[in-house]
């Protein structure tokens, strides 16, 4: 004669448990999930913010942080960005390059003075604590910049006080391929 099955809590649990997990399992097994990183960041169109390439574009998405560089043959290009801090600092609109250095030198602006007496006039270009970086691209807009940075932790976040930084070996990728002239726009 067959001797009686006992329960108990733990056979009770472990049991209902592979019987509630099975099913994702087998699942799991029949249909593999194939995980990519997806960025959080769309890609523009410069069709939908310029009527011509001219000299090139750069759209720069204060947003996602990204900056998107066309040449002039149409060619596109992505790179990640830091951003201005608050909204305060962000300039939003149209401008153009009317300026290109390399090792740029760098002095505060007077609102910077204020904000942080404790910064230096200025800072020579080549020096490693030069915030410019090796390269920089100047707006039409005063004391605004396109342009590399020393301190690659600020890539990807809200770290400048209104400038565009990007990666120097991509700043100097950017700079020798764009001209005075190129359109800008920082959305």
């Amino acid at each position: 004669m067959k001797k009686p099955m006992k329960f108990n809590r733990r056979g009770f649990v472990t049991t209902s448990a592979a019987f509630l997990f099975a099913p994702q399992v087998l699942r799991a097994q029949s249909n593999p999930v194939i995980r990519r990183n997806v960025s959080s960041f769309a890609l523009h169109e410069w069709q939908d913010h310029f009527d011509a390439l001219g000299r090139g574009i750069i759209i720069s998405d204060t947003n996602t942080m990204v900056l998107q560089h066309w040449t002039l043959d149409g060619e596109m290009r992505v790179y990640p960005t830091s951003v201005p801090l608050t909204d305060e600092l962000t300039r939003r609109g149209y401008t153009e390059v009317v300026e290109k250095r390399e090792n740029p030198g760098w002095a505060p602006t007077p609102s910077m003075r204020i904000r942080n007496p404790e910064w230096p006039a200025y800072v020579p270009g080549g020096d490693p604590t030069n915030p410019l970086g090796t390269r920089a691209l100047y707006l039409s807009w005063q004391y605004y910049r396109i342009h590399g940075t020393q301190d690659t932790r600020k890539i990807g976040r809200r770290s400048s006080n209104g400038c565009i930084g990007l990666y120097n070996v991509q700043i100097e990728e950017v700079y020798d391929r764009v001209p005075v002239g190129t359109q800008v726009k920082l959305i």
